[in-house]
């Protein structure tokens, strides 16, 4: 199964208390490289989330926006402070009978003093909001795969397809090859016989002049190692994983042997095949790319 890099994925998950949404993107990157933007409440989290992440995904840039709300932050608590209120009581109580004056406090008054009622927020209960926050992070994490997996089957055929065109580019070289050394021997020897005159041409003497050029123009070597890189990618493509790294290793081997056979190439006809090789194996390469 190949994965391509890039992918998004959502998921909202709502309870009583929390209600979580998370969302995943993700674009070619050499490495892992996720990027988490998050409410501050969510801060301790952050590893947890990471090493949840790294389950689903081995490369790419991955941003991750996660909202959250909390249902409870609204509910808040009163506090009564009963020993300060009682020591308002007191004192209000002895400062009345020290200067002979009306002791007149009652409960709404009373209430009013500092800290005598206080209000506080519910404590965040980090275990229940994980609960809530996992389920939301694995729900678009699997559909984040999922997007992947179906992006990185189109670029399997795709590449399928143009490793296809490539072998029939290697062969239409190796066809070539005998052609051209029969083609120079038949030039070489019409070019003696008319520097000479029509007197007989010396066979041996061509023939060692064959021999030189076809060790020069010969791309046997490269056309074989062609073939079998094209064969590796094709096996790679089917076994799946995270293979990206290995097929871009293999199609700059790739793009080695065509340009020796372009560099070796005396013919006009080998010459244009092996553009289109070239071509081909760019196209290859920039697809892999794409690949985790």
């Amino acid at each position: 199964m190949i994965k391509s890099m890039t992918g998004f994925g959502c998921c909202e998950v709502t309870e009583s208390t929390y209600q979580v949404t998370v969302e995943m993107k993700s674009v070619n990157h050499r490495y892992l490289d996720i990027a988490i933007k998050m409410p501050k409440k969510l801060y301790s989290f952050e590893n947890a989330i990471r090493n949840l992440l790294k389950d689903y995904v081995q490369r790419g840039k991955v941003d991750v926006y996660i909202n959250y709300e909390d249902f409870t932050e609204n509910q808040i608590n009163l506090k009564y402070n009963h020993g300060l209120a009682e020591e308002y009581v007191k004192y209000i109580r002895q400062a009345a009978d020290e200067f002979s004056i009306p002791f007149a406090l009652d409960a709404c008054e009373l209430s009013k003093r500092p800290e005598v009622i206080t209000m506080e927020a519910r404590t965040l209960d980090e275990k229940e909001l994980w609960k809530v926050l996992e389920r939301a992070v694995t729900g678009a994490a699997e559909q984040f795969v999922e997007s992947r997996v179906q992006e990185g089957e189109k670029l399997r055929n795709d590449l399928f397809g143009k490793l296809d065109a490539m072998s029939g580019y290697v062969g239409q070289i190796e066809k070539r090859s005998p052609e051209i050394l029969s083609e120079y021997r038949q030039k070489l020897t019409d070019k003696v016989n008319e520097l000479l005159a029509g007197a007989q041409a010396d066979e041996s003497r061509i023939l060692t002049e064959v021999t030189i050029f076809a060790d020069r123009i010969c791309t046997d070597e490269e056309t074989v190692r062609l073939k079998s890189h094209i064969a590796s990618t094709k096996d790679t493509l089917a076994m799946g994983g995270s293979v990206g790294r290995k097929l871009d290793f293999i199609a700059q081997e790739m793009n080695r042997e065509a340009n020796t056979i372009l560099s070796k190439a005396n013919d006009l006809t080998v010459s244009d095949i092996a553009i289109n090789l070239k071509t081909d194996i760019e196209k290859v390469r920039e697809q892999i790319q794409n690949i985790e």
